[in-house]
């Protein structure tokens, strides 16, 4: 990450199924605001706004940039801004300060900010990921192919011997 000015702003993002949590602290470390915002293209247009009012904007850390903050990730780096995969924190941290979106938000903010994460999110539309889709949607298959064979085999053995014929 290069240099950040004491004007720029990084936002932590907390995500989840239906909302996700944002916080945003100056390039000092002072907290400037939290939200949350509905997943979607409206939500996510909505922090990208809300983001912009509080200055500009250095980075963003997303937590779960592979599953629930997909979305918000790929969206956020269509439109130009640096976006870091942030871990989830430590069991062992998140009982000793507490826990609420809003933590885990402010959280994933500090960690950009400290340069403990450098890892960026996975594009999701690359050749390996369509791979991967298709390699679960027919593991799925085969699974389900194969429960429903044993299905079958469990309900002839259980039949009466005369449908058994």
């Amino acid at each position: 990450m290069s240099e950040t000015t004491p004007a720029e702003i990084i936002v932590g993002v907390d995500t989840h199924k239906l909302i996700h949590a944002a916080v945003a602290i100056s390039a000092l470390g002072a907290r400037l605001g939290s939200t949350t915002i509905p997943v979607g293209g409206k939500g996510y247009r909505a922090l990208e706004t809300w983001a912009r009012s509080l200055g500009p904007i250095r980075a963003f850390g997303v937590e779960g940039t592979g599953s629930y903050g997909a979305g918000l990730s790929r969206f956020l780096r269509e439109q130009g801004h640096d976006v870091f995969e942030v871990n989830r924190p430590h069991r062992q941290l998140r009982h000793q300060k507490g826990k609420s979106d809003s933590l885990d938000a402010e959280g994933a903010a500090r960690a950009v900010l400290a340069g403990q994460v450098t890892a960026l999110p996975k594009s999701g539309t690359g050749t390996a990921e369509m791979i991967r889709h298709l390699k679960t949607a027919r593991d799925t298959a085969v699974k389900g192919r194969s429960q429903a064979m044993l299905t079958l085999k469990a309900i002839i053995v259980g039949a009466p011997v005369a449908l058994r014929v």
